[in-house]
């Protein structure tokens, strides 16, 4: 297993509710876990991956998803099982909707 930790500041949507957690780990999928922390305006991604050796891919896919949504605040971690990025990105998506959707 390898562990990465993305953090990116001065995120402008901040979002307090319950933690929301999305998708399955199983064969070639992964889950995030999202919610609230005290970032001062940041945001934290911490990946937990059976891939190896992927850090860069990691970390373009979290910048793109970090630019999309801007997040302030939140804190979100993934298990993956060796996901395609396609996959990371839209369950990442998935997750920040379903936060969205649970605070309404």
């Amino acid at each position: 297993m390898e562990s990465l930790l993305f953090r990116f500041e001065q995120g402008q949507r901040k979002i307090a509710q319950a933690s929301q957690l999305v998708g399955v780990v199983s064969s070639g999928n992964l889950e995030v876990l999202i919610g609230p922390a005290d970032l001062n305006s940041g945001c934290e991604i911490s990946v937990q991956t059976a891939a190896l050796g992927f850090s860069s891919i990691w970390q373009a896919v979290m910048e793109d998803f970090q630019s999309r949504w801007q997040l302030a605040d939140i804190r979100i971690e993934i298990n993956d099982m060796g996901a395609t990025p396609a996959v990371v990105s839209l369950r990442l998506d998935q997750a920040v909707e379903a936060y969205l959707e649970h605070g309404k």
